[in-house]
C-alpha cells in the first residue's frame, strides 16, 4: 500500500512546510512521544514554550500503525536515513527510564543524552511527577473534597526513599555491569512495593519495606562480593546527577512508584477521608431525604484519586522539571536564534 509524504516526516520537511506559510504564521514543530497516556503530560510540558511564532504538536512517531514506544520515538530522530531526517523541527520527548543514569553505558543512554533533539524527563518516568510528594495531599483534597492530613505524604515519601536509595544504588551497578538478570527492576520492585497500610500507624509499613530491603541488600553482597569497590564511587556519582536519598523514589520504575507505593499509600487515606465526610453527612442531616441528596450529591462530586493524582502539577517545582525545562528553554532560544539569522541571510 502507498504511503503518503507526511507518513514519515522529517525536520527537513517540517522546515520546508514552515517556509510555505506566510511569515506571522506559527513555526510547527513535531514532539513524538511514546504513548497515548504521554500526549496530554508533555502538551502541558511544552505549551509554556508554544507563541505566536512556535507551535508545539504532539504525536506518536507512526500515523501508520499502532506501533509506540521509546524506541520507535527516538528512531526517526536518532537513527534517520534519510538526508535532513534529524533536525530541530523533529524532537522526540521519552522518559528517562534508567538510561539517564547509565550515562552512556549502553547504546540507548548514548542516543537520548547525545542528541540535542531528544528530551527525557530526568526522573525515571512521568509517573515519577504524578507522584511527587507534595502533590499527593491535594490529590486526596481533589479525590475526596476533605482537606484533613491523615498521613504526612511528603515526610513518609523522605523516610521511604531513605530506605530505598542503597538498593536502588545496588540496581544500578547491576545494570551498568551487565548483571541486571539476576536483579531486574521487576525483582526490585517486589523488594520495595506494598499492598496495603495501616493510616494509623504508617511506619509499619516503612518498617516492612525496610526488612525486605535489607534482605535483598544482604544477597547482593553475598553474591557480588566484587561491587563493593565500586559502590561507593557510584553513589557519589549518582548524588552529582541529582539522585539524592530523599528524593530516590523518583527514580525506581514509574509502575512500580505509582501502582504499588504511591496508590496503595493514597488509596486507604481517601477511603477514610470519604468515609469521614460521608458520616459528617448522616450526622448533620435533617432528616432521611435531605441525608441521601446530600449523599449522591457528595460521591457524584469525588473523583478516583488515581485520575487526580494525573491531573497534579505540583511536580513543576521539583528538580528534575526544573533541568528538563531548562533543556527545553535553551532548544527554543536556539531555534528562534537560527530562524532570526536566516531571516537576516534572506
Amino acid at each position: 500500500m502507498a504511503k503518503r509524504l507526511t507518513d514519515n516526516l522529517t525536520s527537513s520537511y517540517i522546515e520546508a512546510a514552515n517556509r510555505l506559510k506566510p511569515k506571522r504564521a506559527a513555526r510547527r514543530v513535531v514532539a513524538y512521544v511514546e504513548s497515548y497516556d504521554d500526549v496530554l503530560f508533555w502538551r502541558s510540558v511544552l505549551e509554556e514554550f508554544e507563541s505566536r511564532e512556535l507551535h508545539f504538536e504532539v504525536m506518536l512517531p507512526s500515523r501508520s500503525s499502532l506501533g509506540k514506544g521509546k524506541k520507535l520515538a527516538m528512531t526517526h530522530v536518532c537513527d534517520g536515513k534519510e538526508e535532513g531526517s534529524s533536525g530541530p523541527y523533529l524532537i522526540a520527548c521519552v522518559d528517562a527510564d534508567y538510561d539517564y543514569l547509565m550515562q552512556r553505558r549502553t547504546e540507548a543512554s548514548c542516543k537520548m543524552l547525545d542528541n540535542p533533539y531528544v528530551f527525557h524527563t530526568y526522573a525515571y518516568a512521568i509517573e515519577s511527577y504524578h507522584c511527587y510528594a507534595p502533590g499527593l495531599h491535594s490529590a486526596c483534597v481533589m479525590a475526596t473534597l476533605n482537606d484533613r492530613e491523615v498521613i504526612d505524604f511528603e515526610e513518609f515519601m523522605r523516610q521511604y526513599s531513605l530506605i530505598i536509595w542503597p538498593l536502588l544504588v545496588w540496581s544500578i551497578w547491576l545494570y551498568r555491569h551487565d548483571q541486571y538478570k539476576r536483579f531486574s527492576i521487576m525483582d526490585m520492585a517486589g523488594e520495595i512495593g506494598f499492598h496495603d497500610i495501616n493510616t494509623y500507624h504508617p511506619e509499619q509499613t516503612l518498617d516492612y519495606v525496610r526488612r525486605h530491603v535489607h534482605k535483598a541488600i544482604s544477597w547482593l553482597q553475598q553474591n557480588f562480593p566484587e561491587a563493593k569497590k565500586g559502590y561507593e564511587p557510584l553513589r557519589k556519582e549518582m548524588l552529582d546527577l541529582g539522585l539524592t536519598p530523599e528524593t530516590s523514589y523518583m527514580y525506581i520504575q514509574g509502575h512500580t512508584l505509582f501502582d504499588n507505593v504511591v496508590m496503595p499509600l493514597v488509596g486507604p487515606v481517601c477511603t477514610q477521608l470519604r468515609r469521614e465526610r460521608e458520616n459528617e453527612i448522616t450526622r448533620l442531616a435533617c432528616h432521611d431525604t435531605q441525608r441521601q441528596n446530600e449523599l449522591s450529591c457528595y460521591q457524584h462530586s469525588v473523583s478516583p484519586v488515581d485520575v487526580m493524582l494525573k491531573k497534579g502539577t505540583k511536580f513543576r517545582e521539583s528538580v528534575a522539571y526544573a533541568r528538563l525545562r531548562e533543556d527545553l528553554k535553551r532548544y527554543v532560544e536556539s531555534l528562534n536564534g537560527n530562524v532570526c539569522q536566516s531571516e537576516k541571510a534572506l
